[in-house]
């Protein structure tokens, strides 16, 4: 039997005390590091880029042109002498009439992050999309660019109590949705005759820049109810040309318009008795009188051929316009004509071919509109236009998907008054 000596005895005790302050010290770590708080990520803030530059080490300026500035009494303000601004001038020559900086516009100045606060770079926007960059640092430079323009996709409703123009603003939409809905349906409305009750809904798009509206874009699709009916507008493009088509895939366009004017009031109507507010007799008034004021833009209702551009007695200045075999139209009492108009000269659909006077024997502006018919007079408000051409067959299905998911957007919104922001589809 072995006899376990008290020197084994003492080196057994100090290996187990060791072994335990070991196991008692890697616990107290191992518990520390689990109770330790995790290190916090550290974030570089983001570069802010304008223009196309990073600007953070720079001393920005944001301004408007003030009237009577141009670009030298502003970079002048600005630390840059006469010499450099001269061969600034020079160098747009090409890329930027710098004649063209108006009052009103913005401009950004990039300068030096010093005491001196000397221009290093100059940025005019003469759009709200495009601006022109003058680098007005060691190197004379002068370039152009464009800022990202958003699409939203906004829609809108309302029911029409006093006029088109208050229930658009009811609907907090641009008003230039009102212009946009009255060209789309040019052809089949007449928007001089629009009546409380009658309402629209549509899907457009709006154009945003830096979180800025800047514009209107397309309008996609709309319904607006006339006189009971509902007429529907979808956009559809088909062999690169967008148009306007129904629920059956009819074109909008005409080959009339509806109206030479827009945004005016029918005065007097065609009669074959009306008593002549100047010669106070009766006789007919082949024609539609359209209350407007002076200098209002008259459009040709059609493509077609000036036959007459002159004065011509009680008429005034008047306008004549071949369209085709059968049908000719007379714009009277003109102020002015529209450039190019003369007899001989070809026009287009909407061109401007007058503006709205009191010339000849009138008692006010207006205008006084005249249809003819293989010669005949004919009531404007009353011609029946052939469309233009449909959809095609080969892209009618896709036509037909598109508008029906373009009725179920419609039909979400509620009327009478709504506007929202709705998904890109």
């Amino acid at each position: 039997m072995k006899i376990i000596t008290r020197k084994r005895l003492i080196e057994a005790a100090v290996l187990i005390g060791v072994a335990v302050i070991l196991t008692f010290t890697v616990d107290y770590y191992l518990s520390a590091l689990r109770k330790a708080p995790e290190p916090e990520n550290v974030y570089e803030p983001e570069p802010r880029i304008e223009y196309g530059m990073v600007i953070d080490s720079f001393y920005v300026v944001k301004d408007v042109v003030k009237q009577g500035e141009n670009l030298s009494s502003i970079l002048y303000r600005y630390n840059v002498g006469a010499q450099a601004v001269e061969l600034l001038v020079t160098r747009a020559a090409g890329i930027f009439d710098v004649r063209k900086i108006r009052a009103g516009n913005k401009y950004t100045v990039l300068c030096s992050n010093d005491s001196l606060k000397k221009a290093e770079y100059f940025i005019y926007e003469h759009s709200p999309t495009r601006y022109v960059v003058f680098e007005t640092g060691d190197s004379l430079h002068i370039h152009t660019g464009e800022k990202e323009v958003e699409v939203r996709i906004r829609s809108a409703s309302g029911t029409i109590s006093s006029s088109l123009w208050n229930a658009m603003a009811d609907a907090k939409a641009s008003p230039n949705v009102t212009v946009a809905l009255s060209e789309i349906y040019a052809w089949s409305i007449d928007f001089y005759a629009v009546q409380p009750g009658d309402g629209f809904t549509v899907v457009y798009e709006e154009l945003v820049v830096e979180g800025e509206q800047i514009g209107l874009g397309n309008i996609l699709t709309a319904r607006f109810k006339h006189g009971g009916k509902d007429n529907f507008a979808f956009r559809y493009i088909q062999d690169g040309e967008p148009d306007y088509f129904d629920e059956n895939g009819q074109s909008l366009r005409k080959a009339f318009l509806k109206a030479p004017l827009k945004f005016s009031r029918i005065s007097s109507r065609f009669s074959n008795s009306r008593l002549h507010p100047v010669l106070r007799i009766r006789r007919p008034h082949h024609g539609v009188d359209y209350a407007a004021p002076k200098g209002t833009p008259v459009h040709s209702v059609g493509s077609g051929t000036v036959l007459e551009a002159r004065y011509a007695g009680g008429a005034g200045r008047m306008v004549k316009i071949r369209h085709n075999s059968t049908y000719t139209t007379a714009y009277l009492h003109l102020s002015g004509y529209g450039p190019g108009i003369k007899a001989g000269a070809r026009v287009s659909q909407g061109q401007i071919i007058g503006y709205v006077g009191s010339s000849g024997l009138s008692t006010g502006p207006h205008l006084d509109f005249r249809f003819y018919k293989n010669g005949a007079p004919v009531d404007p408000l009353k011609v029946e236009s052939p469309p233009a051409l449909p959809v095609k067959n080969d892209y009618l299905a896709d036509y037909n998907r598109q508008r029906l998911m373009l009725v179920r957007k419609l039909d979400s919104i509620n009327m009478p008054v709504k506007q929202s922001i709705l998904p890109i589809f």
